[in-house]
This record gives structure tokens, C-alpha cells and sequence, in this order.
């Protein structure tokens, strides 16, 4: 591994290929030579604004070229990035503002309303409004791309109210002095990003990731795919703001000196626009994302063959999405797995005739692994189910201001605890049980949700389905099931538990039925069990006479 800053990454690509193209949005095209500019620019404003090395800058944007320039602008600076959903409401914006000890805050102009309500909570000083239509072509070259009424839509969206107080990023850059070389470049061990992780379980907490974490994950991500310089065009669909696309479609970029096709959300038309206009290569994606692309590729009669291949995480991929994305394109469609601890990617199926679909892969190169025991911590027969421990090059250094977690998580010899239940194969190839967390007991028996959820969505009339345990007295905890049903059908209980006796162990078998419209799922397409559970937790309480209700 490269004993440099990440910043050198991109300085490289600018210095060897300055005239390629780094980045296009919606048709705004900017080379390498042209970001390197803006990120000085951008530095410089910064710089303006206070931000020295250390201090924490945090990013409250969609994906545009503004949030690639800023992220590496603040970098420049040995400034700690945090990464932020733009959607969040204040309470999260809050949280996690006044965790990392962010003082400037670069926010969508959509985004300022929630950050100014949560900023008397934090540290924060100062807060910039980011007009992401300033990142557009004009609205005429908009409309060559779309049709008039929907650039304008497009246009119109990305803006929101703001307080005459409020600073606009783009007139700070454009009035800035390019940052100088007599202000330090960061070092390899210098933090780079603070990434809240565990939404799912529990209270975020900021994985602390360094730029040295950052340059391996980048190397190792192009060892993998084996691209060229220069040669690859990265379509950013995934937001920025979760690690795997802030790697995959950020930095993974800039170490091969590709093109990123940058999109604030995903609009499969959108997508199809830009492939017509600009054909990609590389898709890092969720598993829903490549059939909702296959579809829109048949629907509007566009090509996908110039992609080589696709990566997906987050969720297992079925071997059915796999076929018909390999189908549509001629190229790969392999799965990866990691987690942000590990900046982000730890494992991956190959490249080539020996991918798996189902499986989470191989180690990445320089990455080690072990199956161990989750109460002992000892390594378990090979074959046999086990929590799945990493060490490498870019797993993480702990959790900022969690010394309690980071003990649990990060064991003293450097192998971290992904809390995954897995097995491998004789070939070495691991596969995901199950997430320790999420396990379900009952009756001092272990429930897997997974193996419960895999077997019913075979079921006619389900269309998803996530299992989750709810509290049950001296059991345990219960069992249930939440479905999604599929148009025109219905089921019962006692149908769904006959199903599951089929492959199930009985005290697998789900005590409650649950009917939603739909499952609720994280910004990367994964199902969220504990929102899940709160809301069967709250159907049941809503179930219970209250004194204060009239029955």
C-alpha cells in the first residue's frame, strides 16, 4: 500500500491525466485539470471561514460536483470530513453535528432549515448554503439532455428557501484565493472522515477513518477490477453520503482517473439519459437498483452493453437479478460485502467465471479473515457457522468519543468484530448466516431472520417479507413475520407457518402476521428489522386498552 494521504490519489490522477474527464452531471462536464482548480478555490474558502487542520467540515448535500469538490477541498486543508444524509431531520442532524464537533457546516439549500434548528445544539459556526442547481449546465444544454419540462423540474427541485443570512457557497469559492502551498498537506494517519455507522442497531456512532484506511480500500477496489487509467466510467448512483458509495463512486474515481457520471438520486430515466449520452462501464449499485435499470433499459430501448461489470453490497443479490443484468449488459454483476469499519469493502466475488452469486466473496487482497466463535472468540471448524472477524489495511481506528465500543468492536490484535454470522466453503468462499444482533431467541432456541425470510418469500402470495422477535415473557421472545403481499393475493397465519414447516424448525416458525404496503429501507436499499420491530411493537401497544381511551 502507498504510504501518501488521499489527497495525493486525486493529485496524481490531475498531474498524469488533466485533461480527462473527472466528472459529469447531468451534462456538466469538469476535466481534472478543471477540479483541481475548484478544490484550490474551494480551499481557499474554506481556509476563509476558519477551517484549519483537525476541524471537522460537515457535508449536507446530495450527490453533485459541489459535494465531490468540497470533500476534497476540506481534505486539502487536513480537515475531517463528515458525511451527512441530507435528508435527516433535525433530531439526527443534531445528533451527529454535535458528536463530531463539526464547526462548519456546507449544506444544501434544503438541507439549511433542519441544520440551522440544530445548530444551537452544537458547535457549529457556521453554516453555507449549497445551490446544487449552480452545478448544472444551463438550462438550455439541460434541455438537449431532457425534455424542457422535465430540466425545469430538475432545476426546480434543487432549490429551497434561504435566511438572507445565510452565505451562499458558490460566492464564497468564486470571490476565494486558490489555497497556497505554504498551508500542510495531511499525513497518511491523519483522520479524513468521520462516518456514522449502526443506524440500524442503535445510536450512530462515528467510525473514525483515516486517509491511509481510505488509499488502501481505493487500491485494493482496483486490484480487483484490474481498470486502467483513464479507461473507466463510474456511474454514481449510490449517494456519497454511505460509505460505499463515497468510496466506489468518490474516491475509487480519482485512483483510477476515471469519469464519474454523477446523479443526485436515482431516477432510473435519468440514468438511461446519461447512458445514452455518456455509456458507462462500472455500476456500482444495490441489487433493486440493477432490475429497475434492466427495466428501464427494455422499456426505453437503451444499451447497457458497455458495462463490464457491476458490484452490488447491502443486500444479498439473487442469482435471477444477476442473470438478467449479465443478459442486458454482456458484463459481470458480483456481489461485495463490507461495512463501514472496513472504508468500506472487506470481501468480493471475482471478476470472472468464478463468481458466485449468493456469496459475499473472497478476501480482498491484503485483507485477512476468521470464522471464531461469537461467545469465545475461537476460531470454528471449517465448514461451520461463525462470526465473520477482518483486519487489514483499511479497517477503521475506533469509534470517535466510544472507547466502550470501539473496545468491543476492535479486538486489541486488530481484527475487528463484524458482527455477521457466516460460513465458507471449501473453495473459501463466504457466505452470510445471518447478523448476531438480529438473532432471535426463543425458548432458548436461535432464530436466524434471514433463513426464516428466505424460505417464505418463495411463497405464491408474498412479494417481501422481514422477520423480526418481539418480547414474549419467560420464551424469549416471538417470532413474526412482516410481508408484503403481492397484487391480487392473500394470506393467513396458519397458511405461512404450513409453508414453514416445509423447511423450518417449528420454533422458527412465526407466532404473528404482520400486512404492510411496504418495508422500510435504508438510502442503500436495505431492509431496517428494528424499524420493522418498532412498528410491530407499536401495532401491538395500539392493540392494549389504555386507561386514558374509551373502548
Amino acid at each position: 500500500m502507498p504510504d501518501e494521504p488521499l489527497t495525493a490519489v486525486l493529485e496524481r490522477a490531475v498531474r498524469e491525466h488533466p485533461g480527462n474527464l473527472a466528472i459529469d452531471f447531468m451534462g456538466a462536464k469538469t476535466t481534472y485539470a478543471e477540479l483541481a482548480a475548484q478544490i484550490a478555490q474551494a480551499a481557499g474558502a474554506l481556509h476563509r471561514l476558519g477551517v484549519r487542520a483537525g476541524d471537522r467540515v460537515a457535508l449536507v448535500m446530495p450527490n453533485c460536483t459541489s459535494h465531490v469538490v468540497a470533500f476534497w477541498a476540506a481534505l486539502r486543508l487536513g480537515a475531517v470530513v463528515v458525511e451527512h444524509n441530507p435528508l435527516y431531520g433535525t433530531e439526527a442532524l443534531a445528533h451527529q453535528l454535535a458528536n463530531s464537533g463539526a464547526t462548519v457546516v456546507l449544506a444544501w439549500e434544503k438541507a439549511v432549515p433542519a441544520v440551522l434548528e440544530a445548530k444551537p445544539q452544537t458547535e457549529v459556526r457556521r453554516v453555507v448554503a449549497v445551490d446544487l442547481s449552480q452545478d448544472l449546465p444551463t438550462t438550455s444544454r439541460l434541455a438537449l439532455r431532457l425534455p424542457l419540462p422535465k430540466a425545469r423540474a430538475v432545476a426546480a427541485k434543487m432549490r429551497g428557501p434561504v435566511p438572507a443570512h445565510v452565505p451562499h457557497w458558490h460566492r464564497l469559492v468564486a470571490t476565494a484565493e486558490p489555497i497556497g502551498e505554504d498551508v500542510p498537506r495531511p499525513v497518511p494517519t491523519d483522520l479524513a472522515l468521520l462516518q456514522y455507522t449502526g443506524g440500524t442497531t442503535g445510536t450512530p456512532k462515528g467510525a473514525m477513518i483515516t486517509h491511509r484506511n481510505l488509499v488502501a480500500n481505493a487500491v485494493q477496489g482496483q486490484a480487483w477490477t484490474g481498470s486502467m487509467p483513464g479507461q473507466d466510467v463510474i456511474y454514481g448512483i449510490l449517494p456519497f453520503f454511505h460509505a460505499f458509495g463515497l468510496m466506489l463512486c468518490l474516491v475509487y474515481p480519482a485512483q483510477v482517473a476515471g469519469t464519474v457520471v454523477v446523479f443526485p438520486s436515482f431516477d432510473p430515466d435519468q440514468v438511461m439519459a446519461a447512458q445514452r449520452r455518456r455509456p458507462g462501464t462500472f455500476m456500482p449499485a444495490v441489487p433493486p437498483m440493477l432490475d429497475r435499470l434492466v427495466d428501464a433499459s427494455e422499456r426505453t430501448k437503451t444499451s447497457l452493453t458497455s458495462f463490464r461489470y457491476a458490484l452490488c453490497g447491502a443486500m444479498a443479490m439473487s442469482a435471477e437479478t444477476a442473470k438478467r443484468w449479465e443478459r442486458a449488459t454482456d458484463g459481470l454483476a458480483v456481489e461485495g460485502y463490507g461495512m463501514t469499519e472496513t472504508s468500506p469493502v472487506a470481501l468480493g466475488s471475482p471478476l470472472t467465471d468464478d463468481r458466485r452469486p449468493g456469496a459475499l466473496g473472497i478476501p480482498f487482497p491484503s485483507t485477512r479473515i476468521r470464522i471464531v466463535d461469537p461467545d469465545t472468540l475461537s476460531d470454528v471448524a471449517p465448514g461451520e457457522r461463525g462470526e465473520l472477524l477482518i483486519a487489514g489495511p483499511q479497517v477503521f481506528s475506533g469509534y470517535w468519543n466510544e472507547s466502550e465500543e470501539t473496545a468491543h468492536q476492535l479486538l486489541p490484535d486488530g481484527w475487528l468484530r463484524t458482527g455477521d454470522l457466516v460460513r465458507m466453503d471449501d473453495d473459501g468462499y463466504v457466505y452470510l448466516v445471518d447478523r448476531i444482533k438480529e438473532v432471535i431467541v426463543t425458548g432458548g432456541f436461535k432464530v436466524y431472520p434471514s433463513q426464516v425470510e428466505d424460505h417464505l418469500r418463495d411463497m405464491e402470495a408474498i412479494a417481501d417479507v422481514a422477520v423480526v422477535g418481539v418480547p414474549a415473557g419467560e420464551r424469549g421472545e416471538s417470532v413474526v413475520a412482516a410481508i408484503v403481499l403481492k397484487v391480487g393475493h392473500t394470506v393467513d397465519l396458519a397458511a405461512v407457518r404450513e409453508w414453514g414447516e416445509q423447511r423450518l424448525a417449528r420454533y422458527a416458525l412465526p407466532k404473528k402476521l404482520v400486512v404492510l404496503t411496504e418495508l422500510p429501507r435504508s438510502q442503500v436499499g436495505k431492509v431496517l428489522r428494528r424499524v420493522v420491530r418498532e412498528n410491530v411493537l407499536r401495532r401491538d401497544d395500539d392493540d392494549q386498552p389504555h386507561p386514558e381511551r374509551k373502548l
